[in-house]
């Protein structure tokens, strides 16, 4: 156990020190301009030559000069020694704990020879700096290769870097490789690392090697006891835990203390000391002032778990979707997600007792925990479906644009486009049809698609004001003239829509609500242009069909002469006419907007 402790302490060692920022004397920026050289005295480049010297396999390689020292040997240094100067300089920032300006160095260096890449110690040494910088993804990148696998400084700094990113498991599997190069380390610079290693154990399942670890620290060491008390309640010692946990909060800084809380809390819930209820809304309030990091996940995870107990589907959705967009969770990301998936799924279906706009906001807040293919594609429609039933027009739009856009790729939007576009009008907002038709149009449509789109192009347009425009769209239709009247009709346009509505009138027996709608509406237009030779002819064709209709007193009063005209019967006459459109639909989808 105390080879353990002196290993885990060790990692912490390499990257303790923070120095304070360098003069500005000492930037990279300021060292002399020169042409990149990477011959070295022996006529061969600097990768060959550092390849040869001795493997870095600990901490004692780290050293070399800083600072003013550092600045006169570059400013001195021949073309052939200046890769040599630089290492010595950027190692010797490793010792310090200046991994950014270690790193601009390295990188200097590798513009003059590309070949350093491939050198096992100037990987590691890169991967260091990376790790001093904050950049524990890249740092990981940099040290796994299969040179570095078994050294025990680069296994060190791996650890350090899988701790960082809340890998638990990894860098408590890197502990044994890491050991030679950990007890190589002085005791204080140990700290930082035997914190990290004994976090990643307790998250790992492993409280009791933490423990043991953390025996490294005084007894009234604020984080060591953060870190002790959540190892302890782990270990099923609830008053101990929480003494250690108040007692580390006690002298806890703004960087521990949101851990240290969650700790608490923990030990609450598991003590039943806390109503689940007042515990979700501390976790809320703790993660407002704390985002990111292992603090957070902990957070989210026991957000997750509470909020499924108390069957809070809105706190589960979103506490499990926050979890999945932002962390790593390796093998329980595919469960997590499947639950996720069926508790939307089951929100979102007629039977679930949830209101249909708050289904409707749920799944377009978390609609990328929707199934994917086939099945999600069904699961919107379903929804929107229900969405347009219940008037809900905007909502059902706003779904199916997604849809459109996001998961649909060429023909397959012209349908969804036009259903698109229809929602947007029955929503009072054409212009949004238009734009939608706009986004989607490409030349692969078929013509039955192309006149589907034209003609609700030419609605949205005549909503917006724009009948000429929207007559413009039907040119490209070809024969369409009920849409034509239709538009006519609302514009009052009475010999356009003559014109077009003639060519539509039905056969003068068995009309039906719509086709008794056209004849009255030609007998309005034509009355309204005086045709009256017209007129009659009107009359005398459809009489026989009118005669035992609800509407037969409005089609012989709108068919009379002008002589017999008594505006109060043709105002009776008007209101009689039937609401049907002519047009089909999409006059019904005119009628819809007014």
């Amino acid at each position: 156990m105390r080879a353990a402790l002196i290993a885990l302490a060790a990692s912490t060692a390499a990257a303790s020190p923070s120095a304070s920022p360098p003069h500005a004397a000492e930037t990279h920026a300021a060292e002399p301009a020169a042409k990149p050289s990477s011959q070295t005295p022996t006529g061969l480049p600097f990768a060959a030559e550092l390849a040869q010297q001795p493997a870095i396999t600990g901490p004692a390689a780290w050293h070399g000069d800083i600072g003013a020292t550092a600045w006169a040997k570059l400013a001195k240094a021949k073309p052939e020694r200046r890769q040599q100067t630089r290492w010595n300089y950027a190692v010797g920032l490793i010792a310090a704990g200046r991994g950014p300006e270690a790193l601009g160095v390295l990188d200097t260096m590798r513009t003059g020879d590309r070949d350093l890449m491939l050198v096992p110690q100037f990987q590691l040494a890169r991967g260091v700096a990376l790790a001093l910088a904050d950049h524990h993804a890249d740092a990981l990148a940099a040290l796994e290769t299969a040179e570095l696998a078994g050294n025990p400084e680069a296994c060190t700094w791996r650890m350090r870097a899988h701790a960082a990113l809340g890998e638990a498991v990894e860098a408590v599997r890197t502990i044994n490789c890491a050991l030679p190069a950990i007890n190589a380390r002085s005791r204080d610079v140990r700290a930082p690392f035997v914190l990290a290693a004994a976090e990643a154990a307790i998250a790992a399942g492993q409280p009791q090697p933490a423990l043991a670890w953390l025996k490294l620290f005084e007894d009234n060491d604020s984080a060591a006891n953060a870190l002790r008390g959540r190892a302890l309640l782990a270990l099923g010692k609830l008053p101990e835990g929480t003494l250690r946990l108040e007692r580390a909060l006690r002298d806890a800084d703004a960087t521990t203390k949101p851990a240290i809380q969650l700790a608490l809390l923990e030990s609450r819930i598991a003590t039943h000391r806390l109503p689940p209820a007042d515990a979700i809304k501390q976790l809320e309030v703790l993660r407002y002032s704390w985002r990111g990091g292992e603090t957070e996940e902990r957070a989210l995870r026991l957000q997750f778990k509470l909020a499924n107990e108390a069957h809070d589907l809105r706190g589960s959705l979103r506490a499990g979707a926050t979890l999945l967009r932002w962390f790593k969770l390796g093998a329980e990301s595919a469960p997590m997600l499947a639950a996720l998936r069926a508790m939307l799924s089951a929100t979102l279906g007629p039977d679930s007792g949830v209101p249909l706009p708050e289904a409707a906001g749920l799944y377009w807040d978390y609609r990328e925990l929707a199934p994917a293919g086939v099945e999600g594609d069904a699961l919107v429609l379903r929804l929107a479906d229900r969405l347009e039933a219940a008037g809900l027009y905007a909502r059902a739009a706003e779904l199916l644009e997604y849809q459109l856009m996001q998961r649909m790729q060429d023909v397959a939007q012209g349908p969804m486009s036009v259903k698109v576009a229809e929602l947007h009008i029955l929503a009072g907002k054409p212009e949004r049809a238009i734009q939608a038709l706009h986004d989607t149009e490409q030349p692969s449509y078929s013509d039955a698609m192309r006149r589907d789109r034209k003609r609700m192009e030419a609605v949205a347009l005549h909503r917006m004001g724009k009948d000429e425009a929207a007559m413009a769209a039907l040119d490209d239709v070809g024969d369409d003239d009920a849409l034509r009247a239709e538009i006519q009709w609302r514009a009052k346009n009475w010999a356009a829509f003559a014109s077009a509505n003639e060519a539509r009138l039905p056969a003068p027996r068995g009309l039906s609500e719509p086709s008794q709608a056209a004849v009255l509406r030609q007998a309005v237009a034509l009355a309204m242009l005086g045709r009256e030779d017209a007129l009659k002819a009107l009359r005398a064709r459809y009489a026989a069909g009118f005669a035992k209709l609800p509407s037969a007193e409005a089609f012989d009063v709108l068919t009379q002469g002008a002589a017999s005209v008594d505006p109060a019967r043709i105002a009776a006459a008007m209101a009689a006419i039937p609401e049907a459109s002519p047009a089909g639909e999409i006059g019904d989808l005119l009628d819809a907007t007014q």
